[in-house]
């Protein structure tokens, strides 16, 4: 089966990555695992919160467009050509003590900022949109050098983004991050206690 991403370019498994020559694979490597890692401490996080009642949240699955559908048998269906669509909204959304969370999670590389073109218009929209319902919106920036985790208030990230808007910066700095947001430390279960910082924000302890 073959997948596309939405700009037309072949989605690569990773067994086929894994074939490439020694030095680009542990490049590359380095930095998927980084990204990996965020998105599976979030989801052991989320299972945690789940197994013990505490909210329940999840992970938004990928939508995608299937193109081209074999039917060898009556009773099955293979898929053999699939685009990967892009996301309309953010990552994670759920409940936790009768209040709609929704949040996006994004990583760098970069030390001394975060920048914007992470983000897409939609996912702002989206975002000013729950805030505008009352729902708790936030982002969870990594940055993956320092291995330093931050949740940021979505309203924080919208008035970075109005700032670009007006040929502001088109970045936020690391001072800000540190200024605006909120320090989750790393820890063994959950990895990624978020639910602590919007315990604090929201006084729902």
């Amino acid at each position: 089966m073959v997948f596309n991403y939405p700009n037309g370019k072949k989605y690569i498994p990773a067994a086929k990555i894994e074939a490439a020559p020694k030095i680009k694979k542990q490049k590359n490597a380095a930095y998927s695992n980084r990204g990996m890692t965020l998105e599976e401490d979030l989801n052991d996080s989320n299972s945690f919160y789940l197994d013990r009642n505490i909210a329940v949240i999840h992970k938004k699955p990928t939508p995608v467009q299937i193109v081209n559908v074999d039917y060898p048998r009556r009773s099955a269906a293979v898929i053999k050509e699939a685009y990967f669509k892009q996301a309309s909204t953010t990552d994670y959304n759920g409940v936790y003590k009768g209040k709609y969370i929704d949040f996006e999670a994004k990583e760098t590389k970069f030390s001394t900022s975060f920048p914007l073109k992470n983000f897409h218009e939609h996912q702002i929209v989206h975002m000013k949109a729950v805030l505008e319902q009352g729902g708790i919106c936030f982002v969870i920036l990594r940055f993956s050098t320092e291995e330093e985790i931050y949740l940021l208030e979505a309203s924080y990230l919208l008035s970075f983004w109005e700032r670009m808007i007006s040929g502001g910066r088109k970045s936020i700095t690391k001072e800000e991050v540190i200024e605006c947001g909120h320090k989750i430390p790393l820890g063994f279960h959950p990895r990624i206690d978020y639910i602590k910082v919007i315990d604090y924000l929201y006084k729902l302890s």
